[in-house]
């Protein structure tokens, strides 16, 4: 065979099998198009329906909010949410528009009419509270059914997203698969065009195909490998040789992207996982010394290289106060008043220094410092605590290097936004604790609480020893007080009664109100004659009580008393009912007297 038929045969051999060797990856490279437009899709599906839980769950907060508190704002939050929940069709309109299935479509309405329903069960929990109905209005919103259809809807939208993420999952899968065949056929090619570049080596081909295809055989077998940290020639030739090192460019640009996208997907999911378990910690904290402990321990791991403090305002003294601080900070004082951070002043989060030019926030610098702001080299952000538009604290960053990216300043948001919830639902159940056990009238605890603490006070009274004293007393003649001088007076005569009781009990939350003009005093570690001489302190101190109707005195009031002690008395359970009957006595004797228990007979002493 002549040289010229072997070389004119060995090139169209070749130019034939790169063309081959083209085609595939170029078909794998449209195969890794296909599973960047899946994950495309997913992404533009979750940015149509965002915000949904979000305005579900706000406006059913907003609704409990009103019927607990009744505050208008809260009112105008609510129908403000319900118009934006209302604009469910062109939600629908972008999802359908997004690619969304039946199926999907049909999950998300009915996720959507849930939402419908239990807004009408809002605004009639509403319209009773306006109404009056007040209890009823409660157990509508705060009902085992009505946390049940939160659930529900929860679960519906939790299910719609589980929807898109198989869909997307089996795309990505099949467009990995043909990505992998196509990629094994332009193995295959490639290897054959090896081949026969060794067959014609000392031929005039040596130059013009072998040496390139080697490289790209190289290229090839690292990409396949995963190995995309592999650098490609740039190829001049316009031939068959340029496109396929074209086509192996981008797939190395496709394998590149993916992997990029895989890392952030790996990343957001470790990151939106430490902070739902952050979040759940913070729910389940019972003070704000836990709540700080839970942001030191969570938020190094989530930001790390980036140092901070977190303050908590002190409504006593008006000051924001520091609750904890991670990584050692270099500035902010450790407490200064609001008005010296500029992002509690604005009401918006506030970034200063390295490649932000901004004021920097007084509370970085020793007092009288602040003329000299040149000097300031820490590049900071301050996003500020707000419940129910009040700030309730601050959140401070130090930031490395002086940057900061959008992911990492969005995630500083949601943790404010988390730990702000904390704290908001943290003094809402304090509020209700105290609405729950405090009389309204008179500032003291309530009859339910008493029972609470009294059966504290008797368990450790067991495992001391140490006795426990009560003093039970009631107003004389208070009925006719109330008949004669109204109920105005009356309601008088009860506070300042139960102002001279906190006078003289030592710790506070001993003194109670029983009920109607009946008060509790219970007295831990108090022998009998000490609870004697307290209760007649207390007598005295009531009978000098001085009380005017119509800008003219009445009669002195007085009230009678009885002490009893346990176990010199009477067994633990009986403490009440004793010191009960020594009252009675006092009131059979004449009133306005202390009449003590008589000691009690050893074999009913109960431990």
């Amino acid at each position: 065979m002549r040289l010229s038929t072997i070389t004119n045969t060995a090139y169209v051999t070749t130019v034939a099998l790169s063309m081959i060797a083209g085609v595939a990856m170029l078909m794998a490279s449209n195969s890794m198009r296909t599973e960047r437009a899946a994950v495309q899709q997913r992404y533009v599906l979750d940015k149509a329906t965002s915000g949904l839980d979000h305005e579900i769950f706000y406006q059913s907060e907003k609704a409990r909010e009103y019927v607990i508190s009744g505050n208008p704002e809260y009112l105008e939050d609510f129908k403000a949410g319900v118009i934006n929940l209302n604009d469910t069709r062109a939600m629908l309109g972008r999802v359908e528009d997004a690619g969304a299935r039946k199926e999907e479509l049909s999950t998300l309405q009915t996720a959507i009419d849930m939402a419908r329903t239990l807004v009408n069960n809002q605004q009639n929990a509403i319209e009773a509270y306006q109404a009056g109905d007040v209890e009823t209005a409660r157990k509508m919103v705060f009902s085992d059914h009505y946390e049940g259809e939160l659930s529900l809807i929860d679960a519906t939208i939790t299910r719609f997203q589980a929807l898109l993420d198989q869909r997307t999952q089996v795309e990505v899968e099949h467009a990995i698969t043909r990505a992998r065949f196509w990629r094994f056929m332009s193995e295959v090619v490639l290897a054959a065009t090896a081949l026969m570049f060794l067959c014609v080596l000392y031929f005039i081909l040596k130059r013009r195909i072998l040496r390139p295809v080697m490289r790209l055989s190289d290229v090839v077998t690292r990409l396949a490998a995963e190995d995309y940290s592999v650098e490609i020639s740039d190829f001049r030739h316009m031939d068959e040789i340029g496109d396929m090192a074209e086509a192996v460019k981008i797939f190395r640009e496709n394998g590149l992207e993916r992997l990029r996208l895989e890392e952030k997907l790996e990343r957001d999911l470790k990151l939106r996982n430490l902070l739902s378990r952050m979040t759940h910690r913070m729910q389940a904290c019972e003070s704000k010394k836990e709540v700080a402990n839970v942001v030191r321990l969570f938020l190094p791991v989530i930001l790390p290289g980036y140092a901070g403090k977190m303050y908590l305002f002190e409504e006593d003294d008006q000051m924001m106060r520091q609750a904890c601080d991670w990584l050692e900070p270099k500035g902010s004082a450790p407490e200064f008043p609001p008005g010296e951070c500029w992002s509690i002043r604005r009401g918006a989060p506030h970034r200063q220094g390295g490649n932000q030019t901004d004021m920097p926030c007084q509370h970085m610098f020793e007092p009288g410092q602040l003329d000299h702001v040149e000097a300031f080299d820490i590049a900071t952000l301050c996003v500020p605590l707000t419940a129910q538009r009040e700030v309730i604290g601050l959140l401070y960053c130090e930031l490395p290097d002086g940057v900061i990216s959008i992911e990492q300043e969005h995630y500083v948001f949601m943790m404010a936004e988390n730990i702000s919830l904390s704290l908001a639902n943290m003094h809402l159940r304090e509020e209700l604790h105290e609405q729950a056990t405090a009389d309204p009238l008179t500032g003291l605890s309530n009859r339910r609480l008493m029972e609470q603490r009294l059966n504290t006070l008797l368990y450790d009274a067991h495992d001391t020893g140490r006795p426990v004293s009560c003093i039970m007393l009631d107003i004389d003649n208070f009925k006719m007080l109330n008949d004669t001088y109204g109920h105005d007076m009356g309601d008088q005569v009860l506070k300042d009664v139960a102002g001279v009781l906190k006078s003289h009990t030592r710790e506070d939350g001993l003194a109670f109100r029983y009920g109607g003009e009946e008060f509790v005093i219970l007295l831990p570690g108090v022998e009998p004659g000490d609870a004697v001489r307290r209760a007649e302190a207390i007598r005295k101190g009531v009978a000098a009580l001085h009380f005017t109707f119509n800008e003219a005195p009445i009669k002195k009031v007085t009230a009678s008393f009885g002490v009893a002690t346990t176990p010199n008395h009477c067994a633990g359970n009986k403490l009440i009912t004793t010191a009960d009957a020594a009252l009675y006595e006092s009131k059979e004797k004449g009133r306005d007297r202390v009449t003590k228990a008589p000691l009690g007979v050893k074999e009913d002493l109960v431990a």
